[in-house]
């Protein structure tokens, strides 16, 4: 029977065993990061409204329907955080990273928030994974920022993943190009919604994914063909260097983000096993975002990785990541002398870096076995009256169910050996 309390609405819980595979997705994406050389920063959870309303766009979804907007007690206007972008801008420009050596390379993991209808895989308080490389515009540096997204990928195991690649310009060809997008959007018979959106950011409206929408832009003018010569020979460059590090990418001419600091290499990762809702991911390069924040005018790229939708997409895979139990090792106690001895080699095999816990409570011997089963521990050490005067303990394979006697000297020793064989083999 339900309690009185739920979660809200379009807002997931995470616990065991599943949780395990969540921290797995959230490290393998983080380790990854690491490995390229980012270090990690912790964003508020809230900032002022006004660094995501220049930030990301007034015009854009993320900003005019979707963010959770409040008033603090100081009559602050606040928000939550709805994307991780804008927050690492504003870090560095305030704590004057960006005058030390470029580029800044950070990333970062946590919630964000999205006042928008709950789906399969598309919820109120997303979990993300980012990173952020700041202060050079280099086509390498938009490669390895897609590299640390695919090598996380793969180090989970998941395989049937996909690349979309585009270029959206820049502040000197994109001008043009949006209004021959306007002029061929206002002779398509639209509904008013999507009218109303072709006056304010008409480039979102290539990425509406209804088939009667993308029928009538089926001959719609396209960004990549309208990229001025710089913008082009970034992109061929980029293409090149991911072809070299072997990395596979499909190109999306019609790809948008739903963010309007993104220019020139802009990249998602979907995955065909989540259905709809088949992103898992994505970014590009913002060259605008520092100045428009009061920073130095200075380059930047970075992906969202959402951790999510990659748990998501590796259980569709039928991929199991992280740990399938909690602990190695469960101590069964019986008797009040064993229960106490218990509690000491409780900490003994904990510092021996091995996960261990123990039948609480007043339980015999068949109730406290039931336990250590349940557990899904691979040993169970057992201590009764006779092994506390002997300075022995009993150790029980709870897989074949062998056990043999070790004296309590070597016991940490030999947990050590039966677990690292069991990982090697």
């Amino acid at each position: 029977m339900a309690g009185q309390f739920q979660a809200p609405k379009g807002v997931p819980d995470y616990f065991p065993p599943r949780s395990n595979s969540f921290l797995a997705v959230q490290n393998a994406i983080g380790h990854a990061a690491t490995l390229a050389g980012y270090g990690y920063v912790e964003l508020p959870v809230f900032e002022d409204v006004n660094l995501f309303v220049r930030g990301i766009g007034e015009s854009t979804d993320v900003v005019s329907k979707e963010m959770y907007v409040f008033e603090d007690r100081g009559g602050r206007t606040l928000a939550l955080r709805p994307e991780g972008t804008a927050g690492v801008a504003r870090l560095v420009i305030e704590h004057g990273l960006d005058k030390g050596q470029l580029p800044v390379k950070l990333w970062y993991q946590g919630p964000f928030f999205r006042a928008e209808r709950p789906q399969q895989g598309r919820y109120r308080q997303l979990q993300q994974v980012g990173i952020e490389a700041i202060g050079a515009p280099d086509p390498a540096l938009d490669v390895e920022v897609i590299s640390v997204a695919d090598d996380a990928f793969r180090s989970l195991g998941l395989r049937n993943f996909n690349l979309m690649l585009t270029s959206l310009g820049c502040a000197n060809c994109r001008p043009e190009y949006k209004e021959k997008l306007i002029a061929y959007l206002e002779k398509l018979d639209l509904d008013g919604e999507t009218k109303t959106r072709a006056k304010l950011n008409p480039l979102r409206v290539l990425d509406d994914k209804r088939p009667e929408v993308q029928k009538l832009l089926d001959k719609a003018p396209l960004m990549i063909n309208e990229l001025c010569d710089a913008c082009a020979n970034y992109h061929r460059e980029v293409e090149d260097l991911l072809e070299v590090t072997d990395v596979k990418f499909t190109p999306a001419p019609k790809l948008v983000r739903g963010l309007d600091y993104y220019t020139r290499t802009t990249f998602e990762f979907d995955h065909p096993g989540l259905g709809a809702q088949s992103g898992i991911g994505g970014g590009g390069r913002y060259d605008g975002l520092m100045s428009s924040l009061g920073g130095n005018d200075l380059s930047g790229i970075g992906f969202g990785i959402g951790t999510d939708r990659t748990l998501m997409a590796c259980e569709a895979e039928n991929l199991i990541v992280g740990e399938k139990s909690l602990i190695d090792v469960f101590i069964v106690p019986i008797g009040d002398r064993a229960h106490q001895l218990a509690v000491s080699l409780l900490q003994q095999i904990r510092a021996a870096n091995l996960r261990a816990d123990m039948a609480y409570g007043d339980r015999g011997l068949k109730g406290a076995m039931k336990a250590a089963d349940k557990s899904g521990a691979q040993l169970a050490v057992v201590i009764g009256d006779e092994e506390v005067s002997n300075s022995r303990v009993q150790i029980k394979n709870l897989g074949d169910s062998s056990q043999v006697q070790v004296a309590l000297g070597d016991m940490v020793a030999h947990l050590i050996q039966v677990i690292r064989q069991t990982e090697q083999s």
